[in-house]
């Protein structure tokens, strides 16, 4: 497209979630208070998982990378909207804005491969529980855990790279607080179907691919539970999936609702888009802490320990 008769563009205005004061206020507050327990949540995961011998497993070994992903994900939007909520100028740069878009890429890919990996481990703690210690070795864990890193930034690369070569002219608002790949292409001037055929090739690829991992584990699992005699044991090996199962729907779901709707500003989709990358990262450790016994056997042991120390030192 010609540019001569176009301005580029070197920064973009978000939209904002309500233009009344007294609202957004209200919405800081609010949003301060969602990613301070978020971070809080997710450390603390961390650390009792660090912390306490019992929870040195791969299913916790998985959880505390979810915890700390978790973690990143929500710093990637939640400072920029809140620092937009108390200023009178709503604007990002484009280059802040493509940060932003490979942080939110980068960690997106990385929380589905994780997501699958503990589904594998699920499968291979249910369907073969005594071979499972020699099935997920520390090393295998490890591996996996670094694929997963892996394959999410070269998701992020793989689309942030065609990005940087694109042109913004004309409209510069984008009808949402953060940004997004899929709200740049209307603001380029440059040609985008390339960029569009990459999102799509990696979307199918990464996000589908790891979905079927996930359904295939879970399909596998179903089978083996419902072949287990003693209903005692089924429900004990439902309760043990179950916090996982949970995340996992929670996350596509919100994911498919956040995509699959029309870029427009409308308010479901922003609220889509609160649920999916300001409420999710909160609510993953309460899942796994409120569903699971060991998890809040060990958090009793941890603030018990550190509860002691402080004791003494005083």
């Amino acid at each position: 497209m010609d540019l001569g008769n176009h301005s580029i563009i070197l920064e973009f205005i978000l939209l904002r979630l309500s233009a009344d004061s007294h609202v957004q206020t209200l919405l800081f507050v609010l949003f301060l208070g969602i990613y301070v327990m978020t971070l809080m949540g997710n450390l603390l995961m961390l650390l009792v998982v660090r912390e306490d011998s019992q929870l040195h497993t791969p299913m916790y070994f998985f959880l505390s990378h979810l915890s700390f992903l978790d973690s990143c994900f929500s710093s990637v939007t939640v400072p920029r909207l809140l620092e937009n909520l108390l200023s009178q100028r709503k604007t990002i740069s484009v280059t802040g804005c493509l940060a932003q878009v490979f942080f939110e890429l980068e960690s997106l890919g990385t929380e589905v491969c994780l997501l699958a990996v503990m589904s594998y481990d699920r499968y291979v703690a249910i369907c073969h529980p005594l071979l499972y210690g020699q099935m997920m070795s520390n090393q295998l864990c490890k591996g996996l855990v670094w694929v997963s890193w892996g394959l999410g930034l070269l998701d992020a690369f793989i689309n942030i790279l065609p990005a940087m070569n694109l042109d913004f002219c004309g409209d510069k608002s984008i009808p949402h607080y953060s940004c997004d790949l899929p709200s740049l292409f209307p603001l380029s001037c440059s040609d985008v179907s390339i960029n569009f055929i990459v999102l799509l090739f990696s979307s199918i690829v990464h996000g589908i691919g790891t979905c079927f991992l996930i359904v295939y584990s879970y399909i596998r699992l179903v089978f083996t539970i419902l072949g287990i005699s003693c209903s005692s044991g089924r429900h004990k090996a439902f309760s043990t999936c179950s916090s996982h199962l949970i995340v996992v729907l929670l996350f596509y779901g919100s994911a498919i609702l956040r995509y699959l709707m029309p870029v427009s500003g409308s308010p479901l989709e922003l609220i889509f888009s609160v649920q999916y990358s300001v409420v999710t990262p909160l609510v993953n450790p309460l899942i796994y802490s409120l569903k699971n016994n060991e998890v809040k056997a060990a958090l009793r042991r941890t603030l018990g320990k550190y509860l002691h120390c402080i004791r003494k030192l005083s």
